[in-house]
Parts: C-alpha cells; sequence; structure tokens
C-alpha cells in the first residue's frame, strides 16, 4: 500500500507538470473468425495532429487500413457523432469506392455509436433540471473531496440511522449513466446534506472545470 502511494504521488506530479494536451485515435477491430467467432482487438493507439478536421482524421484511419492492408476487408466503421466524423467518413467512402470494395456499395459503411447516441438523448433530458444537478454535483463533490469529509459525512448519516452502504460517487459530466449513479446514491442520503449543512461552519467548496482543469475556490454559504 506504501509503494502505491508513493507511486501515485509521482504520478500526480508528473501530470501536473505537463502543459499541453495532444489528441489520440484508438482503433479497435472485429471480425468474425472461421468458427464463426467473434473478435475485438485494439491493433492502434495513434498520435493525431491538430487540427483535428476531417481531412486530417481520414488521413490517420486511411493510413491505417492501407498499413493493416484493411482497405478492401472493412465493412464498416462505427464513430460517434460529431460533424468532424460525419466528414471523415464521407471522404474514405470516396476513396474507398475506388477499389469496388465496400459492402453494398458503403450503404452501411458509417454505423452511428448507439451508445453514444443515447447520451445525447439522456443529456438533453438532464437539461430540464440541470440546476438541481449542479447544486448536488458541488455537494457531492465537496464532502467527497477528503477522507476528513467522508468520515464527517457518514458519522452524519449514522446519527439519522442512514446505512452507509454506498459511498459518494461524483460523475463525469459527458457520462450520463456516472450522473445517474451520483443522483441514485446522493438520494439515499438526502437528509444528511441539509444536516451537515447545518452543522458545519467552515465555508462550501466549489469545485469548476475551466479548460479541461478541475480548479478549486471558496465561497461563502
Amino acid at each position: 500500500m506504501k509503494i502505491y502511494e508513493v507511486e501515485k504521488d509521482k504520478m500526480i506530479s508528473y501530470l501536473e507538470k505537463l502543459q499541453s494536451r495532444k489528441g489520440y485515435m484508438a482503433i479497435t477491430v472485429h471480425y468474425i473468425d472461421e468458427s464463426w467467432l467473434l473478435h475485438h482487438h485494439i491493433v492502434r493507439f495513434v498520435y493525431v495532429p491538430p487540427p483535428h478536421t476531417k481531412e486530417v482524421l481520414s488521413d490517420v484511419l486511411m493510413d491505417f487500413l492501407l498499413d493493416w492492408n484493411m482497405d478492401r476487408k472493412v465493412s464498416l466503421i462505427l464513430v460517434d457523432n460529431c460533424s468532424s466524423n460525419d466528414g471523415m467518413i464521407n471522404i474514405l467512402v470516396e476513396k474507398l469506392s475506388l477499389s469496388d470494395s465496400l459492402l453494398l456499395n458503403g450503404k452501411i459503411f458509417h454505423m452511428r455509436c448507439a451508445a453514444h447516441v443515447l447520451n445525447l438523448i439522456v443529456k438533453e433530458g438532464l437539461d430540464v433540471i440541470e440546476v438541481e444537478i449542479e447544486k448536488i454535483r458541488e455537494s457531492v463533490a465537496y464532502w467527497s473531496a477528503t477522507p476528513s469529509r467522508m468520515e464527517k459525512f457518514e458519522d452524519a448519516a449514522r446519527q439519522l440511522r442512514i446505512p452507509c452502504t454506498k459511498k459518494l460517487s461524483l460523475d463525469c459530466k459527458t457520462r450520463w449513466n456516472s450522473t445517474y449513479l451520483m443522483l441514485s446514491i446522493a438520494i439515499t442520503y438526502k437528509d444528511v446534506f441539509p444536516r451537515l449543512k447545518q452543522r458545519e461552519n467552515t465555508t462550501w467548496l466549489c469545485h469548476r472545470r475551466k479548460n479541461g482543469i478541475w480548479q478549486r475556490k471558496y465561497v461563502e454559504d
């Protein structure tokens, strides 16, 4: 456990020194073998130079297809729903059509990620209660920030005879299922938050995400 903590501190220190963020493309292939068994493998994790336009993305993916001799074997490509991906697919279809190898002339070449579509739908629905969710998010962020706060939170829950069977979970805004998990856990402690607010004499620690980095500032209740 001590080794883990030492290595964790080293990694945190290293990451804090990084000033720039680079974009990468992870490419996973899915195929059915001669025994009709489905396989999938991550075959490339490649740096994508900025700007991430449809031309740049299509060049990176086309280079991969040619390098792995897959340009005549690919049936479809599964991507999420950003506009640059739509443009990338159009360019790839145009290039691959020259070899006359696309299944159904490329009609099913562009497959949209169902999980991403569902995420967009749920996120739009959550926008209706975004103000309430943000308040819960700030409370969860505050009370789960340090072990001492978590201990104080659990003590308050036990005083109210509320079982502490689950720990608070802070969500990732781009993952609706993590927001659902955060809310489903927080609602079991709905009586704990106001009780702690009455007892707490310190200021609230509000977390805000700016330029991809969590920033913290103290504000009055």
